[in-house]
């Protein structure tokens, strides 16, 4: 097993205890680091060349290192119809959610 792949001690002396998720956590704190900003402005990563700092990788990373923690917001209530928040997952099968095909005469 390669040295790296193990979660070793030094790197949870770093993580808070409010950490529910470590793997998110380490990989986010990882993206994050690897996203710092140069002198001038703008992202030090190459995968970001010209693009300003904080650059979306970074910022992604900012959320995800919130999301790890046990004390991350909830996710968005219901809006006033009730329909649930948009975020690409649901636990309605999508045959459910379709209306049903009006079949020609």
């Amino acid at each position: 097993m390669s040295e790296t792949s193990l979660d070793r001690p030094e790197q949870q002396a770093d993580r808070p205890e409010e950490v529910t998720d470590p793997l998110l956590w380490k990989l986010a704190l990882e993206v994050a680091d690897a996203h710092e900003p140069d002198g001038d402005g703008g992202c030090r990563n190459l995968l970001c060349a010209g693009q300003p700092w904080p650059c979306a990788a970074w910022n992604n990373a900012q959320h995800a290192l919130s999301v790890a923690r046990a004390d991350a917001a909830p996710s968005a209530a219901a809006d006033a119809d009730g329909r649930e928040p948009a975020t690409g997952w649901s636990a309605t099968p999508p045959a459910q959610r379709r209306p049903a095909s009006r079949v020609a005469a």
